[in-house]
């Protein structure tokens, strides 16, 4: 009983968030943005290579 209850306890934060909601807030805007800019960064420093660029066009068509 008591391992059942402590698991349900540790779980509900996951679950809670999985489930809150699903549009974009300004600042998970911004984050993405910020995450970008210093990717291209990134490849600027060191380019990509042709798997890598294919790979990118696969996860954009799935929607990745």
């Amino acid at each position: 009983m008591k391992f059942t209850t402590l698991m349900s306890l540790f779980l509900l934060p996951f679950v809670v968030s999985a489930v809150s909601c699903k549009k974009k807030g300004p600042a998970e805007k911004a984050g993405e943005g910020i995450d970008k800019a210093v990717e291209k960064v990134g490849d600027a420093i060191d380019p990509k290579g042709p798997v890598e660029k294919a790979g990118e066009k696969v996860d954009k068509a799935l929607g990745k």
